[in-house]
């Protein structure tokens, strides 16, 4: 069942399947769409928007119900996050109350709903306000009001996302507990690792768009912890857990509502800063069409580095390349969209600074209900997974999904790339000339300091020369 809005659903539907994403689907079983029937709907909707005789049919026919609609937005106001995370979530249970043949409902909320602890089990942790509350102050409560009173209610979460995702886990806890529910928590959810093919991803949410922005030279520091776990989870391990979930649920009937991690950090981890460095190893290989610095981002623990780096790599090229654009006539844009840049890596140091530990007893008890043919169609452990392939396959993806850039234009990427590394040495040799009029060649301080510096450099390599010499004779 797919819940569209705002227009007729054919015109959104249709348009899907000449995609590459079904180009496997589309020759195994030719002719699937007439298999799929879309539904219109708006979770902001009462009821969703979704009209008498879709509900009938749909109360006639569904078995199972996968709920991952969501705003994901980290930034979202809370009025709208708690009306498409929480109340939304209201209305799904009522609608699937009236299923005859209901078998599994699987809720997708995410493995950060309870970030505040460092150890996360699969369990449904109590929120500090009962969602209802929250609701009720929603009805009452201005914009302006509520925006100033969101970090009280929030408390220790860093986002309405989380917070929401929170509320949404307990209401599914405390009112959903007469139906046949399971809960799933995906952590960070990256591009395909292996279906539909490696490195599919078609949209910037994610680390795609960090990586993106790394990959045209654009982003060169990024606030977090080099060392902390980077939990990135390939997209086609959750979809397999939702598929593999659904069918347990349906067939063992657990007394009690049960609750998923899909996350890697686990038994496969991979840092922050081993990330970067396969993301600027990757876009060096495969480098992106009209990239505006070289790719070389960096992971920053310090704040004052941080910061200083953000000025001198970020601020003022951006400023530097707006006053050029002013002298030939055209529009600035450059200041701009470093801001909404940092403002984006500002909502995602929370998670880059930080790690968490999740329990997966379920998660491996899964595992074991499945036979071996099973769980090689519908895998999802992630202990095989290669992270630098998985990187590289990802970069490659979201240059030709998501920027629909042609292979064929690489040889013209690479000679750019190539002329922003010569831009790079003259800059940087005139940063050294003026340097060296200003500061050394007017102070006799600074030129007994610099020809020092040199002295004590020839030695050194003199010392090493001998010593080289007399270990070979």
């Amino acid at each position: 069942m797919t819940l569209l809005s705002t227009c007729n659903s054919h015109v959104i539907f249709s348009p899907l399947f000449p995609r590459q994403l079904f180009d496997r689907l589309r020759k195994e079983r030719p002719g699937f769409e007439s298999q799929l029937k879309p539904v219109f709907g708006d979770m902001l909707l009462p009821g969703l928007g979704i009209s008498d005789s879709d509900r009938l049919m749909l109360e006639r026919n569904v078995h199972v119900v996968f709920h991952s609609a969501a705003t994901i937005r980290f930034d979202e106001p809370l009025r709208v996050a708690v009306e498409m995370n929480v109340v939304a979530v209201r209305k799904i249970l009522a609608l699937c109350r009236g299923f005859h043949h209901l078998e599994a409902l699987v809720h997708v909320s995410t493995a950060y709903a309870n970030c505040d602890r460092p150890y996360i089990e699969e369990t449904v942790y109590p929120p500090p306000v009962e969602p209802q509350k929250i609701i009720d102050v929603l009805e009452w409560m201005d914009d302006e009001m509520l925006e100033l009173f969101t970090p009280k209610l929030m408390g220790e979460k860093p986002n309405t996302y989380t917070y929401t995702k929170q509320l949404a886990e307990h209401l599914l806890m405390t009112e959903g507990a007469d139906l046949p529910l399971a809960i799933i928590r995906p952590s960070i959810v990256g591009a395909a690792w292996k279906e539909p093919f490696p490195g599919w991803i078609d949209n910037y949410n994610g680390p795609s768009g960090i990586y993106i922005a790394a990959g045209r030279g654009i982003l060169r520091s990024m606030k977090g912890d080099y060392n902390a776990v980077a939990d990135i989870v390939p997209v086609d391990i959750p979809v397999n857990i939702m598929i593999t979930v659904a069918w347990y649920t349906a067939v063992a009937k657990p007394k009690s509502i049960m609750i998923y991690h899909a996350t890697t950090g686990g038994c496969n981890p991979f840092t922050w800063g081993d990330m970067s460095g396969i993301v600027n190893k990757s876009f060096h290989q495969i480098p992106l069409e009209g990239c505006f610095r070289r790719p070389n981002v960096a992971i920053v623990s310090n704040s004052f580095l941080h910061d200083y780096w953000t000025c001198v790599s970020h601020l003022f090229p951006a400023y530097l390349c707006d006053v050029a654009f002013r002298l030939v006539g055209k529009k600035p844009r450059m200041v701009k969209l470093y801001n909404k840049l940092h403002r984006s890596i500002d909502c995602l140091k929370f998670f880059t600074c930080n790690e968490w530990q999740w329990s997966n007893s379920n998660h491996d008890m899964l595992k074991h209900q499945l036979l071996p043919s099973d769980l090689k169609m519908f895998y999802f452990d992630p202990l095989p997974l290669h992270w630098p392939t998985y990187i590289e396959n990802y970069c490659l993806g979201a240059k030709k999904y998501v920027l629909n850039e042609d292979l064929s234009g690489l040889p013209a990427a690479r000679a750019h790339i190539r002329k922003l590394r010569i831009i790079r040495y003259v800059f940087n040799s005139m940063v050294a000339v003026i340097l060296w009029r200003v500061l050394i060649a007017k102070s006799q301080f600074a030129r007994n300091l610099w020809f020092f510096i040199v002295g004590l450099v020839y030695k050194f390599v003199q010392h090493f020369r001998i010593t080289s010499t007399m270990n070979k004779s």
